[in-house]
Order: structure tokens, then sequence, then C-alpha cells
């Protein structure tokens, strides 16, 4: 089978189980800034492949918050993060989930390096011209940030 293959069927089988059982998840997303201003979007190699999303994924057992922030985007881009704070704290109740995101705002250092297996694309964009292909959970919170509009805490 091959690896795209693998990689969705683990997702959606995944999608399935926490809809079913109702389960609860606790993820983060990050808002990363590189030195000229521009924030790192993401489009992955599962779900929806044609939308950009903010880089970030799920919280471990007993890690915090901020630990997964840096981790997820180690991870996806091959960066570490600076100034790494939190912005806003949301949910989401997506196919039947109970889901809590921490939004997170920091700097990028290092040489981006993307993790082909998770992430198809990533680039780094201007915040007030994202592209078309943008998700609108990530519209909103990059609108929020351009003080466009007020957090309203659901993803």
């Amino acid at each position: 089978m091959q690896r795209a293959g693998l990689i969705d069927i683990l997702y959606w089988l995944r999608r399935w189980t926490r809809r079913v059982l109702r389960l609860r998840s606790r993820g983060v997303k990050v808002l990363l800034f590189n030195a000229r201003g521009e924030v790192a979007l993401i489009r992955n190699t599962y779900g929806n492949r044609d939308q950009f999303v903010l880089p970030g994924g799920g919280i471990r057992w007993r890690e915090s918050a901020a630990d997964a922030a840096a981790r997820e985007v180690r991870e996806e881009l091959g960066l570490e993060v600076a100034n790494l704070q939190l912005r806003s704290l949301h949910s989401s109740r997506v196919d039947g989930g109970r889901d809590e995101i921490a939004l997170f705002e920091g700097r990028a250092s290092g040489r981006l390096s993307v993790d082909r297996f998770e992430v198809r694309e990533a680039r780094f964009v201007l915040p007030h011209d994202p592209p078309g292909e943008t998700s609108p959970a990530t519209r909103r919170r990059i609108d929020e940030y351009l003080g466009r509009s007020e957090p309203d805490g659901t993803w």
C-alpha cells in the first residue's frame, strides 16, 4: 500500500472513532512568523489536502500545550520557535468531536525543512494576503491577528 493511502486510512479511521466515541482531544495551532513578518501555512498529506492551514497537532499525554506547539513546528517544518506565546483558546465540535485548541504565536528560526510524510506543502505568506485555498478557520485566526475581527472562541 502506498504511504499516502495508508495515512488517509489512518486519518479517516481516527476521525470515525472520535465521532463514534465522542472523544475529547487537545491540540495546538501556531501563528508562526518569519523575520519578514510572513506567516507559515501548510497543506497536509491527509484530510483536506487542498486547504492551507496553520501548523499544529495534538498534545501528548503529560505534555504542555506550549511544548506541543514547539514540537509540532519542529516535526512539520524543521524550525525552532522563539517568543512562543499563547494567543487564544478555541473549541471545535466538528464531526461530533469535543476538541480544545490552543493558538500560539511565535517567531521562526532555522531553515525550513518540510516533513513530507505529514506535510504536502509549506510556505510563508503575507498575513494580509493568504492564498485562496486557505481554510476558513485559518483565515479567521489571521483576521483576529490583524485586528480585523475579535476572537470568537470557536475554531
